[in-house]
């Protein structure tokens, strides 16, 4: 199926984004999510409005009604009444004249007359008739009563295709292709409440033109023509929506991001499809080749080459080098379209080289263990990522690495034996540990000291994050000041997994794609003119 792009969808699938990424999710993880957030991307002062439709907001959005009764009728509900009243709380006060009956339920009396506020029965506060208990239950009885929704909502409970109640969803066979493959669907009541739940709209730039692919779009479930579900990397952001419940279709990866979806998400492997990086495979006709990309274990570019000819690059989330562009794939014509991770497309973002940071951060180390022994040194981590930063120095200073079991269980997933035999199990007999990233603060130091009986007398701390970068400092790391309180310091050194704005345009000038389509920093119409400015001067002449 050929999705087209357009202006207006662009804005659309934004604006519904944004609003529904706003909303609290069903649960929040004990640790920071295993990805960089960017603010949004600033524009220059001065920079001239930009000129808008006029059907268009001045965001860029489409200026309609939410509804037509809502452009033709201005009726009062009860949303627009309680919100309309401010902070005037008087017509919920008890009236001074009158007194409710003695042992009325749901009332209590205060001394002060007309003073206090009164808790009525929602029941009886919202017209409706408060069910009944069901027989055997006795008076004292204050249990609640589970009910199908479906009996509360007074509709009719669907009957499920073949079989009794109790059948449950057949499971997706093996063999065969996928494309002769029934995706299985959930009963019709998980239907109904995924239908209620997941109103989103999978956006334009997460679908690949000419193909029933889709990338790192999981969190808007089924999308419609979509066949075949790309994911690049095991980030949050990237696998959101994922769940041991997928059945949308198979999900294709490579081979350590497919471990990982297996172990920490529990889906079905039976909708896991791993792939071998440098490979080329034949999926619903189109060849498609995983690059190394990069940013964190298993993380990948995805190349596209359709039977006509085209050829489509999707980065994922990656840190642009110069053995990319020696890549055959890369060298091989122009790519027709090119879906780039543009989380530092900022000027200001300029990173010293990887190696350079790490050779920094082990100098660093070794300088203050000389000072004092019983340092303990600690790298902040995502979930996975910046494992090369806290390998280097237990390599340098043939030391441990210790950190939780939750991350020791990710780690030896990764079939790295170098890594594999440093990891230890007891936070004592290392003095390298690895935490959550954002646990990497001074408050938090005391107490995990002491759950070391106090064997370390002062703690070194890195947060390896291409956010801690500083204009200022540039690519002269000795000019960065840490942060101390007391025994404990804490360096901010830009180690980032993600392109620098010079390497960004370095690939992209290497490339020369026809078209590039940037898929972070998207929010806002300025954002996406800045960067479209950007590509146009590193593509002039291509």
């Amino acid at each position: 199926m050929d999705w087209q792009i357009t202006a207006t969808e662009y804005s659309v699938t934004h604006r519904s984004q944004l609003l529904l990424s706003s909303l609290p999710s069903s649960s929040t993880p004990p640790f920071p999510l295993p990805f960089e957030t960017p603010p949004p991307m600033a524009t220059a002062d001065g920079d001239p409005p930009q000129p808008f439709p006029a059907d268009l907001d001045d965001n860029g959005f489409p200026d309609l009604p939410s509804s037509p009764a809502a452009a033709t009728t201005t009726s009062s509900g009860f949303a627009e009444d309680f919100y309309r009243s401010g902070i005037d709380w008087s017509s919920l006060r008890a009236p001074p004249p009158r007194r409710p009956p003695e042992g009325a339920a749901g009332v209590k009396e205060k001394g002060k007359e007309g003073g206090s506020l009164v808790q009525s029965s929602l029941f009886q506060a919202w017209g409706i008739e408060r069910p009944r208990r069901e027989e055997g239950a006795g008076a004292g009885d204050s249990s609640l009563v589970q009910r199908s929704l479906f009996q509360a909502w007074g509709i009719e409970r669907p009957k499920r295709e073949g079989g009794g109640a109790g059948d449950a969803s057949p499971s997706p066979s093996r063999s065969g292709s996928w494309s002769g493959r029934k995706r299985r669907r959930g009963g019709p009541e998980e239907e109904v409440a995924a239908a209620a739940m997941n109103p989103r709209t999978c956006p334009f730039y997460k679908k690949i033109p000419g193909t029933p692919f889709t990338v790192d779009a999981f969190r808007y479930g089924e999308v419609e023509g979509c066949s075949a579900y790309f994911l690049s990397h095991f980030h949050h952001d990237h696998y959101g929506g994922l769940t041991k419940k997928w059945c949308h279709g198979p999900i294709y990866c490579s081979a350590l991001t497919a471990r990982l979806v297996k172990m920490c998400l529990s889906v079905n492997s039976d909708y896991i499809c791993p792939l071998e990086l440098d490979t080329e495979y034949v999926i619903e006709g189109v060849t498609v080749t995983l690059l190394e990309a990069n940013h964190c274990p298993g993380a990948a570019l995805i190349h596209f080459r359709l039977s006509d000819g085209k050829t489509y690059l999707h980065t994922g989330d990656f840190r642009a080098s110069r053995s990319m562009q020696l890549h055959p794939l890369l060298q091989r014509g122009r790519i027709n379209l090119l879906y780039l991770d543009t989380t530092y497309c900022n000027p200001k973002y300029k990173f010293p080289p990887q190696e350079d940071v790490i050779d920094f951060v082990v100098s660093t180390a070794r300088r203050y263990l000389k000072k004092q022994p019983k340092t303990l040194i600690v790298v902040g981590a995502y979930s996975i990522g910046k494992e090369n930063v806290y390998l280097a120095i237990s390599q340098a200073l043939e030391v441990p690495i210790y950190t939780d079991a939750s991350r020791r269980r990710i780690l030896h997933s990764f079939g790295w034996k170098d890594l594999s035999k440093r990891i230890c199990s007891c936070n004592q007999s290392s003095a390298l540990h690895v935490l959550p990233l954002g646990s990497v603060n001074h408050e938090n130091w005391k107490k995990y000291l002491g759950t070391l009986n106090q064997q370390f007398l002062a703690v070194l701390a890195f947060r390896p994050t291409g956010w801690t970068f500083s204009e200022a400092t540039g690519k002269q790391l000795d000019l960065i000041k840490p942060n101390s309180n007391g025994s404990v310091t804490i360096y901010g050194v830009p180690y980032s997994e993600h392109s620098s704005f010079t390497e960004l345009r370095d690939f992209v000038m290497f490339v020369r794609p026809l078209k590039v389509i940037p898929t972070v920093n998207v929010g806002n119409a300025a954002s996406r003119d800045k960067m479209q400015a950007y590509f146009q001067e590193w593509l002039k002449g291509s």
